[in-house]
């Protein structure tokens, strides 16, 4: 879906820092809502999370083939700010800002203007809703058609840990965001939260521990086993850490996600805190997620889907990490939905979408 959008943003906070929530509307040249957020952002000043909106608004709109933009902001001092009539002082905002104008640069045409708040009451309303919910809120899309989220898909779940990946999917799921269904959860530990999880949302979970078989053939056709008797279109891994050989017949049928940009800060230990603790040791600027193809290496194969965020100067490994599972939690989602509609082909290992 190319050619011109309309983009609207808000983001605000409950304090000034306080509880902050954004949104964007984005619409094609006929006034049709292709695509509409409001998303949770935790404690951030106002000015912070006008940003955080309308980057994530820009993205999206990338995402969904915009040429040229026109967005509109009740944020007056963020519309002077990016017209070069007034300079960003604050070191909080000044990644936020030096990423928004490279999002804007990809458009062939942009403009950003400031606009009455009563002329961007939908969005604020979205970002409020955020707030109070104190999670992410969607619009549908207008006119849509039912056929847009693809095939149903039944979902092999591989965990290791605390399972929030794997509740994501469902909370895509049984928003109709996802059309697809948690076959099975397959865990590698019998003690974690994400057992108790897979419980909650209607799923036993199946205990397949490395320490319990031989080698690591006799684990690999184990979860093999359990994954056929799903009969799973499709393997998700969900914060899965154990290398597992994966067999021809699902090649190209098996994601991860990983909490960077690989290829980088990729590999055997780099997983959790370690990957953010070694983004921020090397001064990193921009961090993010990836999803891919997995293959038979630690945190190799196709590159499906990349998101980026900003590395702020006072972050920790815990802020700089929930900074990025807000891009997991739209990336992985984005995959699978691309996987189910047929667009993703593999060629000389490069991923094309189609």
């Amino acid at each position: 879906m190319a050619g011109h959008m309309k983009l609207q943003t808000d983001g605000g906070s409950r304090g000034n820092p306080g509880p902050a929530g954004g949104a964007y509307i984005l619409t094609d040249n006929r006034g049709t809502v292709i695509d509409g957020r409001g998303f949770f952002l935790g404690r951030m000043t106002n000015n912070v999370a006008e940003y955080e909106a309308l980057l994530r608004g820009l993205r999206a709109a990338r995402d969904h083939g915009a040429e040229s933009i026109e967005v509109c902001t009740d944020s007056e001092l963020m519309a002077r700010q990016i017209a070069g009539r007034y300079r960003v002082k604050s070191e909080n905002l000044q990644p936020l800002f030096a990423a928004v104008m490279q999002e804007l640069a990809g458009f062939g045409r942009w403009q950003v203007r400031h606009v009455p708040r009563e002329q961007n009451r939908q969005a604020d309303k979205l970002a409020n809703q955020a707030m109070d919910r104190q999670g992410d809120v969607a619009l549908e899309p207008q006119g849509s058609n039912p056929d847009r989220l693809g095939r149903h898909l039944r979902l092999g779940v591989l965990i290791s840990g605390g399972g929030t990946t794997m509740v994501n999917l469902h909370k895509e799921m049984q928003a109709g965001r996802l059309n697809a269904e948690i076959a099975v959860v397959i865990s590698s530990r019998s003690q974690v939260t994400g057992v108790e999880r897979a419980r909650r949302i209607g799923v036993e979970p199946v205990i397949v521990r490395r320490k319990d078989f031989a080698d690591v053939e006799a684990f690999s056709r184990r979860i093999v086993e359990v994954l056929d008797a799903a009969k799973v279109d499709l393997v998700v891994q969900a914060g899965w850490l154990c290398l597992w050989h994966i067999p021809k017949a699902y090649e190209n049928r098996v994601m991860n996600i990983h909490p960077a940009l690989l290829p980088s800060f990729g590999g055997q230990g780099m997983w959790g805190h370690h990957v953010h603790e070694a983004v921020l040791k090397a001064g990193c600027k921009v961090s993010g997620c990836t999803v891919h193809f997995a293959n038979n290496e630690y945190d190799a194969g196709p590159i499906i889907v990349q998101r980026t965020c900003s590395v702020l100067e006072n972050d920790t490994p815990d802020t700089l990490a929930a900074r990025v599972f807000e891009q997991e939690c739209i990336a992985y989602p984005d995959a699978i939905r691309l996987f189910a509609q047929g667009r993703l082909t593999v060629a000389d290992g490069v991923v094309k979408i189609i």
